[in-house]
């Protein structure tokens, strides 16, 4: 079988996984976890095949014209680059995990055939936006992605918080979108092509004579998908869905495809200086606030939530400096840290028994009582803390390394200031990264709350997924000296420089961190339970958990967090009020806006309806009564009218005779 035919089949297999299992999902519920997990399996395999025959070299470029436009042609078009073929495999392995795990995190949802099958069509979405040479094909699946992460964030749709998180995921993308898709016609009308190397044909023939717009466009785009600042407010509201899926969008699909897109393209944005430098500020500020609300949170799904956002602001960052191998490096990293993070996080709600324990000032006793996850997220956290020789430092260096060679002067693709903005920035978010994934591991695994009820040992097919995550946490970045030719040539070792200078802020971040806590746990007197009551839990079902007479978060005296953070804790734990700001700018005119075409939609329009309704309403019972049906009523009728008719006569003749 040929590569091509190959790399077809990958997106197509977890496609006709997810139609079989909408079809089957009623009728044939004993099929339902085969067709979840065997399609999805097959793609990864076949993606591995493909990546192993394209090795790294010369691009796999096939199309077929998909329909006659009249103009610019639409293409089914594949192109599988070195980046192309190790995200697929990347997607493929996640995909793969997750829906392994969910069938024993979700075995007792009674919607868990739909769910299955819109992680498959994701799945697809993701592996089409991959693959695809054409960008009006790629902009299927980004679309596909957008409508699937709306049902899945709110698969719990009993739930307000399930059903706002998953209307403000689609809306804020949304917002993102529209000037994506102009951006893409814009491009194409450059180009003369939607295809992917007709497009960086014409930018390297200097053929694009709107660079900026188009960059600045497209980068609206990335912002809403990626979770770029100022549209990251809906990724950590989409916590509301269930943990599995929470590690699909962060991990493997959804938010990285607007770094993958950006790579994809790179060429285009680097032909403005001015897009570069606003996608390094863009950076800049998602990598320093997001660590800042990390810190600040006190449920564990949005410290991970607000980790995504910080970790994909580092992709931004490698990539506004013209250096798309280590952004997408750390993409491959980050993916397996972060799918294992959220994974053993959705094992310590599945422990917990309840949704309510996601809180970390109300965990205690969890170390010993789920050992696969404690020893798994350890290795998760230290990669993300990018502490050697974990995955996340490798990759997180290479970031360093490309903003540092910017700054200096090495490398002219981007300015030179947003070198030093991505470098400045990147090494003070790895001091916070370190701070807040310690904060993390401290409170969720060695808290002083209440101990929760223990609901026995965790299913096989959750403890070892988070295993099998583990090896390329830990592993991965020692791979970084065999994957040059799979990423443009370009060397992604360490330096010293950089090496130092990370590590050495992280080391810091983290020791400062232990010592306030371990100050503040001398100082709280360790909490009692309250007595045992029912809870009803949107991700669990109805199960028993422990009704906690706990201090708000907020106020929390054994948190590092709020002690680190001094004045800026309040503003951190609501984001910055960002969503207050949008609320204020954009929400509340848009209500307003349309409250006043309700009210003349109602009291003026309505009322000119109404009235031309009612005068032919009355007309018509002015003409039904005088249909009497009595003959002597009508000659008496036309008789008065006769006489009136022959007054009016006589009166016209008299008048014009006296004139």
């Amino acid at each position: 079988m040929t590569t091509t035919t190959l790399a077809v089949l990958v997106p197509l297999l977890p496609f006709l996984g997810a139609v079989a299992g909408l079809l089957l999902g009623r009728t044939a519920p004993g099929f339902v976890r085969p067709l979840a997990v065997l399609p999805t399996l097959a793609a990864a395999v076949l993606a591995a095949v493909v990546a192993v025959r394209q090795g790294g070299g010369k691009a796999i470029d096939a199309a077929t014209e998909l329909t006659p436009t009249g103009s610019v042609p639409i293409d089914l078009a594949l192109y599988i680059d070195g980046f192309a073929a190790l995200v697929a495999v990347l997607v493929g392995v996640v995909a793969t995990c997750v829906q392994i795990y969910s069938t024993g995190y979700l075995r007792e949802d009674p919607r868990y055939p739909s769910y299955a099958a819109l992680v498959s069509l994701f799945t697809s979405a993701m592996l089409l936006v991959v693959y695809s040479g054409d960008l009006m094909v790629l902009l299927v699946g980004w679309e596909i992605m957008g409508i699937c992460s709306y049902f899945l964030v709110g698969h719990y749709w009993e739930t307000p918080e399930a059903r706002a998180a998953s209307l403000k995921a689609f809306l804020v993308t949304k917002l993102g979108d529209v000037p994506f898709l102009i951006g893409l016609f814009a491009l194409a009308t450059d180009a003369g092509t939607f295809r992917i190397t007709g497009v960086l044909g014409a930018v390297a023939s200097g053929g694009i004579d709107h660079p900026t717009l188009i960059a600045l466009l497209l980068l609206a785009g990335v912002a809403g998908k990626s979770a770029q600042f100022p549209l990251h407010t809906w990724l950590p509201d989409a916590m509301a869905g269930p943990t599995p899926v929470s590690a699909l969008i962060h991990a493997a699909t959804m938010v990285a495809a607007g770094i993958y897109f950006t790579a994809r393209l790179l060429p285009v944005f680097a032909e403005s200086a001015a897009a570069m430098t606003v996608l390094a500020v863009m950076a800049a500020i998602t990598m320093v606030g997001s660590a800042l609300a990390a810190l600040a949170q006190d449920d564990i799904k949005r410290v991970l939530a607000y980790s995504t956002i910080g970790q994909l602001g580092y992709m931004a960052g490698a990539l506004a400096v013209g250096d798309r191998g280590s952004a997408v490096f750390h993409l491959l990293s980050h993916a397996a840290f972060k799918a294992l993070l959220f994974l053993a996080a959705g094992t310590v709600i599945h422990a917990a028994g309840t949704n309510s324990l996601t809180a970390m000032s109300r965990m205690s006793g969890l170390a010993k009582r789920i050992p696969d996850a404690y020893w798994t997220m350890t290795v998760a956290l230290l990669a993300l803390a990018a502490i050697p020789p974990f995955a996340g430092f490798f990759s997180k260096e290479a970031v360093l390394v490309a903003a540092e060679h910017t700054a200096l002067g090495d490398r002219t693709v981007a300015p030179a200031g947003a070198g030093w903005t991505v470098l400045v920035a990147g090494l003070l978010t790895a001091l916070l990264t370190a701070a807040y994934a310690l904060r993390l591991w401290l409170r969720t695994f060695h808290g002083r709350g209440a101990e929760a009820p223990d609901h026995g040992r965790q299913p096989l097919a959750m403890t070892s997924v988070l295993w099998v995550l583990a090896i390329p946490s830990l592993g991965f970045g020692l791979t970084v000296t065999y994957l040059d030719d799979w990423f443009d040539g370009n060397a992604l070792t360490p330096t010293l420089t950089t090496a130092v200078l990370g590590t050495g802020l992280a080391a810091a971040g983290a020791v400062i961190t232990y010592a306030v806590w371990r100050t503040l746990a001398v100082r709280t007197p360790v909490r009692a339970p309250a007595p045992h009551v029912a809870h009803p839990d949107a991700e669990a079902g109805a199960v028993e958990a422990e009704a906690l007479h706990l201090p708000h978060p907020a106020k929390d005296p054994a948190d590092p967090g709020r002690a680190l953070l001094g004045p800026l804790h309040g503003p951190a734990v609501d984001g910055f009020h960002l969503d207050a700001v949008y609320r204020a700018a954009f929400v509340r005119p848009v209500l307003a806006a349309a409250s006043l075409v309700r009210f003349l939609d109602r009291e003026v329009v309505d009322t000119y309806v109404r009235a031309a309704g009612n005068s032919a309403k009355g007309l018509g019972w002015l003409v039904r009564r005088a249909q009497t049906g009595n003959v002597q009523t009508y000659l008496s009728a036309l008789l008065a009218g006769s006489v009136v008719l022959a007054i009016v006569a006589v009166a016209l003749a008299n008048a014009a005779a006296g004139a």
